[in-house]
Order: structure tokens, then C-alpha cells, then sequence
């Protein structure tokens, strides 16, 4: 795909693999809207990629999302919505703060939801869809709760969503392992395979250029974990607590 005059929204694009995909994109001169709560990080974003729309926005408040899609109905569609915003807050079952772990699934979850439920008119047809969910996902990992709990949720979504919404919608589910970002530098735990921010926007946007459902990375650590969940559960999670 050529991204140059692409109308493509960034939903979560302030920090993280968001940004530079919006960095990124708009070096290959995309059009580009950009969404996020933090709407000082959204502006300066904008500014630097060259003038692209910033329009705020918070997942855990859904009128936010109503309100920047009623603006966008009036425009021409959308090449592609690329959602990456999540929140992120891992840690033991028995350690969860109960009002952090409803804001994670209210912006994790039930904000993705509605990502998948308003979002899709706004695409062309044949626009993709991009939902991020996580390697987190694929089993259940020590100390990583509720978070990988949320992740599992939007990969079980975004399988549904690609057989609902086909062939009009191309959804596409990205699954990153560990990567370098704000969120991860809090994590008290080896990292293993760790990639930048820019590499992991990289690996998406090829993944968009290809075919397929899924785009994860980096292979050689999802690839072990698909492994490990394909394993039965008693040979599985005998390997997943020596994480612990």
C-alpha cells in the first residue's frame, strides 16, 4: 500500500507505537487524524508530522469517540483506523486495585467495543481496520493481570470482528511483544526481545502492506509464545510459571 494521501485516523497516537506510527506515516505523506486524551502531546504531534488534524479524544469516555465520529461522518472515508490506546497496569491477582482494573477494562474493553462498533462506516470500502491487542493475550502470564486478561478480550474481538465485517472491512489484529514505551519502563521484569517504538511501527505497516489477519512481532519471541499456547495446559503452564 502507498500511504501517500491515505486518510488514516491514529486513535492513541500521543506516545508509544502510536506516535511513531503517526512519525512514520506522515513521512510517507499520509493524511492523517490523530486522537488521544492528552491533548498537549496530541498538538505538538501534529505539528510535527505536518499539519495533521488533532482530534482529542478519551476511550473511557465514549461521547468523546461519538463526538469525533459525527465530525468525521461528514468527510471523506478513511483509508484506514489504526486503535492503539490502552492502559496499562500489570501486576499479581492478589495486588489489584479493584477502581484501576475497572479503568483498564473501561478503556481497554468496553472503549475498544466502541471503536468496533462506530468506527467501521467511516472506512471505505476495503479500509482496514487495525486493533491492537497483545502476545499478553495468547495465555495468562504471571504478575500480568488485568491487563492480559483485557488483551485477550480484544483479540477474541478482533477475530469476530473479521468475519463480521468482511469482505467491506479489512480487519487486521497486531500483537506486539515487548516494546520500548512510557508503559513498559515501569515493568520490574526481563524483557525478553524488547524492540523500540519505531521498530515495532515498522512491523506494522509492513503487516498492513501484506496479506493476512494477524501481524506480530517480533517473530522470534510470538512465535514461541503461539507455541507454548498450542501446547496442552499441562505442559503449557508448567513453562509459563517458571516466569514467575
Amino acid at each position: 500500500m502507498d500511504y501517500a494521501s491515505r486518510r488514516i485516523w491514529i486513535i492513541g497516537a500521543s506516545a508509544g507505537i502510536g506516535a511513531a506510527l503517526a512519525r512514520a506515516l506522515a513521512g510517507q505523506g499520509a493524511q492523517l487524524i490523530l486522537s488521544a486524551r492528552d491533548s498537549n502531546a496530541l498538538e505538538t504531534l501534529a505539528a510535527e508530522c505536518g499539519g495533521a488534524q488533532a482530534r482529542p479524544l478519551d476511550l473511557a469516555q465514549p461521547e468523546t469517540l461519538g463526538a469525533v465520529v459525527a465530525q468525521l461522518t461528514l468527510e471523506a472515508p478513511l483509508d484506514a483506523i489504526i486503535c492503539t490506546a490502552a492502559l496499562y497496569d500489570p501486576g499479581r491477582v492478589a495486588d489489584i486495585d479493584p477502581m484501576r482494573a475497572e479503568a483498564m477494562v473501561r478503556v481497554n474493553i468496553l472503549g475498544m467495543l466502541e471503536v468496533a462498533r462506530l468506527c467501521p462506516p467511516l472506512l471505505r470500502d476495503g479500509g482496514q481496520l487495525v486493533l491492537f491487542g497483545s502476545v499478553a493475550g495468547y495465555i495468562g502470564l504471571p504478575g500480568g493481570q488485568p491487563y492480559s486478561a483485557t488483551k485477550a478480550a480484544v483479540n477474541n474481538l478482533a477475530e469476530t470482528l473479521a468475519i463480521e465485517l468482511a469482505p467491506r472491512v479489512d480487519v487486521r489484529l497486531v500483537c506486539p511483544g515487548f516494546v520500548q514505551t512510557r508503559l513498559t519502563a515501569r515493568n520490574t521484569f526481563a524483557m525478553p526481545a524488547i524492540i523500540t517504538a519505531e521498530q515495532a511501527a515498522e512491523s506494522v505497516l509492513r503487516g498492513m502492506q501484506r496479506r493476512g489477519f494477524e501481524i506480530h512481532f517480533p517473530r522470534r519471541f510470538t512465535l514461541a509464545m503461539k507455541l507454548i499456547r498450542a501446547l496442552p495446559y499441562a505442559l503449557s503452564l508448567r513453562l509459563i510459571r517458571r516466569l514467575r
